[in-house]
């Protein structure tokens, strides 16, 4: 099966599945199946990176059958419930073009005439929808150990601990994505730095291609060594798309990234674009840059005026070499998987794949 016909596979394969709990859901109650639409809507299209790097850790492991397929729906549900959880904490009214999960309840709310505040009850109603498609993903991991299995396939012990890790890390980053917001700012560039990538590895990086990767390999029974090598291979770039994807929050086109432009400079973000503005750009752009952090009214001028500090105190061009030099790391531990006997055909693709998400285009 080809990526593209792989892809294909998975958003009907997600849709179906969200369409029996949708099912279910009805079953308790009609007036609740808004907590699955919004589900629909957010895991509908898309390019599925996730589950494309996990079938490239189930090739490489020599996997067969399609319990790969049910991987993919799992890490679809997964980043659903951290993109509308992650939402309702930064305040993102969009999302891929679209109203943030917490947005659309709160527009129930008041095309419904409900009473109270519709404010809390959109959080509410997004909240409740993550932790569903978060106890989703986990039923979707468990079909698909039992598919491995019924096509004879003994899954490595690695695959279960690490999805269960991937829930750990993830929560725990978006909670110190969220603690960087509020503490006191670190005392030297190389702190700071060190706090944005940690927020950034743990929140985005692994989830999104370390552990495709690796659940991919281990669910087929690939050995440890497989898993770490392609692990090993893989967060680097992971890294690199985050940084990317910081660059894009400050400067991207909003009809690429779905949101408005400047929103991470209005919601606070400690990035290391901000750690290397902040430090390098001198007393009175550092003041300027500080000041214009976390405030939700931040004007497109504003905006323009932190794009200049950026570009001008060499934050931009440092990030920059940071994605050079994990892309190099990347394509250097590829080395690795080639010694392990790793196909050509999954090591072209992987190297496809990461010059896409480097590039953001994926």
């Amino acid at each position: 099966m080809k990526r593209e016909e792989f892809i294909s596979e998975v958003n009907t394969r997600c849709a179906g599945f969200l369409q029996a709990r949708h099912a279910e859901v009805h079953a308790v109650s009609e007036h609740a199946v808004p907590l699955v639409t919004a589900l629909m809507t957010l895991t509908r299209g898309g390019k599925k990176m996730r589950p494309a790097l996990a079938r490239l850790g189930w090739q490489a492991a020599g996997g067969r059958g399609e319990a790969v397929v049910e991987l993919g729906v799992a890490l679809e549900l997964f980043q659903a419930a951290a993109l509308v959880h992650d939402d309702v904490i930064d305040r993102s009214a969009t999302r891929r073009g679209r109203p943030s999960a917490h947005i659309g309840f709160e527009q129930l709310h008041r095309e419904s005439g409900f009473a109270g505040d519709c404010g809390h009850f959109g959080t509410t109603g997004a909240i409740l929808s993550g932790d569903l498609s978060l106890a989703w993903a986990s039923e979707a991991f468990f079909l698909a150990q039992s598919t491995a299995a019924q096509d004879g396939l003994v899954s490595n012990t690695l695959a279960a601990r690490s999805f269960h890790r991937m829930h750990t890390e993830v929560i725990t980053g978006q909670y110190l994505d969220v603690l960087e917001e509020v503490r006191t700012p670190a005392e030297t560039e190389a702190e700071a730095v060190a706090r944005a990538r940690g927020v950034l590895r743990y929140k985005a990086a692994k989830y999104s291609t370390e552990y495709p990767v690796v659940l991919g390999a281990a669910l087929a029974g690939g050995s440890d060594q497989l898993c770490r090598a392609f692990a090993a291979a893989a967060l680097p770039v992971g890294e690199a798309f985050q940084l990317r994807d910081d660059l894009l929050g400050v400067f991207g086109d909003p009809e690429t990234t779905g949101k408005p432009v400047g929103d991470d400079l209005r919601e606070g973000k400690r990035t290391e674009l901000i750690a290397y503005g902040l430090f390098r750009s001198g007393g009175a752009g550092a003041q300027e840059l500080n000041q214009m952090l976390g405030d939700p009214a931040l004007s497109e001028a504003q905006v323009d005026r932190a794009r200049a500090i950026l570009l001008e105190s060499g934050a931009v061009e440092e990030v920059e070499r940071s994605i050079e030099e994990l892309t190099g790391d990347s394509v250097a531990r590829t080395q690795d998987l080639v010694e392990l006997g790793v196909s050509a055909e999954v090591l072209e693709e992987f190297d496809q794949l990461r010059g896409n998400l480097v590039l953001r285009t994926v």
